[in-house]
């Protein structure tokens, strides 16, 4: 044993990047709502994007740890704590045994992420540790964390010299390029679809005109947007076509919902635009209650974006290397 449940939150699973290459057998993607957060996590702690961190939602849990280990906290502010004392976020930090992470009153966002040096152990299912819930698969028995549940560590540290350890990593200067950076925007970035000019114009003005609010019938599978009426310009009928992440679509009653991390596998509804996949994390780290406005950008300013994005990625990783050579020294 590792870690232990003391309380299990609201919703606290195991996420990785997905369960990809199988929607053509009918199996969802799953994985992570917000991945840079989990890819910043990973990174801190020395380990690769794919592993999986615990994907925290609202409210917290409490978890005792039971072997030394080192740990970042990335995300939403849910203003958690190390053994009563503020956690100290967007950090590698050394967790002692018999220390206790416990979270408190929400700051901002929705989503936390919790990685460990050396990954949880848990078995992949079709390659992914990512919990489905709605299937049971995935994860931790396939389902988010109850009180009690023990779950042990890939890597844990010995307990030797860990004063030092500490320090050392303390002392690696951490900064956050902005393409990595959590930023906050007044809109979230689109692609038209290329059913785009099958709605009708005032459909499409309010679109990127007027604001919309996440429903509370939302969460992780797809958020749905109470606002103006969206409609087509004749109603028609559609061959279900491949889901991803990000996609908007409208069903007959006009209310959008942006498919999210455990959407369906395919879907018949009109398409009026995707998200840009780098405002994705943004969008997750938002809930029910929050307001949405839509900016218009080209595929191509979108790819670039993402492009940017990777290579900050890439260069925080290697200017972190000394994090991961330190603990794999310890």
């Amino acid at each position: 044993m590792s870690i232990r449940v003391i309380k299990p939150g609201m919703q606290s699973s195991f996420q990785d990047l997905g369960r990809t290459g199988h929607q053509h057998l009918g199996m969802p993607v799953a994985g992570v709502m917000d991945a840079r957060s989990h890819q910043l996590a990973n990174i801190l702690v020395g380990n690769d994007a794919d592993m999986a961190s615990l994907e925290i939602t609202l409210t917290g849990p409490t978890l005792r740890f039971d072997e030394a280990c080192c740990i970042a906290l990335c995300g939403a502010d849910l203003s958690a704590t190390l053994n009563a004392e503020p956690l100290v976020m967007n950090r590698p930090l050394i967790v002692r045994p018999g220390d206790e992470i416990a979270f408190g009153a929400r700051r901002s966002g929705t989503r936390s992420y919790l990685a460990v040096h050396g990954g949880f152990d848990i078995a992949p299912v079709l390659g992914s540790q990512s919990t489905f819930i709605r299937s049971g698969i995935g994860g931790f028995q396939g389902r988010a964390l109850k009180r009690d549940d023990e779950i042990d560590l890939r890597r844990p540290l010995a307990n030797k010299n860990l004063e030092n350890l500490a320090m050392d990593l303390w002392d690696i200067r951490v900064y956050l390029p902005s393409p990595v950076a959590q930023t906050v925007r007044s809109s979230i970035r689109i692609i038209t679809s290329a059913q785009w000019f099958d709605f009708t114009q005032a459909s499409r003005d309010s679109f990127v005109n007027e604001t919309f609010r996440i429903s509370p019938e939302s969460e992780r599978m797809g958020y749905r947007l109470q606002g103006p009426h969206i409609s087509l310009t004749t109603p028609r009928q559609m061959i279900s076509e491949a889901a991803t992440f990000g996609t908007i679509q409208v069903p007959a009653g006009g209310a959008p919902i942006i498919l999210m991390a455990d959407r369906q596998t395919t879907g018949g509804y009109p398409k009026i635009a995707y998200i840009a996949s780098v405002d994705l994390p943004l969008l997750a780290q938002m809930g029910p209650g929050d307001t949405i406005r839509f900016e218009i950008i080209s595929l191509e300013q979108a790819q670039e974006l993402d492009r940017a994005r990777a290579r900050a990625f890439d260069d925080l990783k290697d200017t972190l290397a000394p994090i991961r050579s330190r603990l794999l020294a310890h």
